[in-house]
């Protein structure tokens, strides 16, 4: 099912009754042993915009983002994976800016590389096989 533009672009049309949702996007968190130097990873090398929460607190803004659930022996475990739809692109323009890639793991439902953050955290990358929810942006 596609949800209408309107929908994913943040607008109050995503039912008949025009009703605002109740959720309007997601705030994802990060830890980091090193937040200065990672915050300015996603900053400087992936060119996400911020907002200045307070002394010096930045919040990056976010593509548009979907969620799945998988099975797990326990819960509390959480991955975030970066999309795009070309990696073989994406892995060369960050390697043109010195960040260093894993190298490609394929699964039936994408292609995924590791960034590792200069906090030594890790972020995935992958160019998914399978419909979105949010659709093809990019293109």
């Amino acid at each position: 099912m596609s949800l209408p533009a309107e929908c994913m672009m943040g607008k109050n049309q995503c039912n008949e009754k025009k009703v605002p949702p109740m959720i309007f996007g997601a705030h994802v968190v990060l830890y980091s042993t090193d937040a200065a130097a990672d915050r300015a990873f996603l900053r400087d090398v992936l060119g996400l915009a911020s907002v200045d929460a307070g002394h010096g607190w930045l919040i990056f803004a976010l593509p548009p983002a979907e969620v799945a659930i998988h099975p797990a022996e326990a819960n509390g475990r959480h991955e975030l994976y970066l999309m795009c739809n070309d990696l073989s692109a994406e892995i060369s323009a960050l390697a043109n800016k010195a960040v260093q890639c894993s190298e490609v793991h394929e699964e039936r439902w994408g292609s995924i590389v590791s960034i590792r953050l200069p906090g030594g955290g890790a972020l995935g990358l992958y160019q998914p096989k399978h419909p979105t929810a949010i659709g093809d942006f990019a293109n």
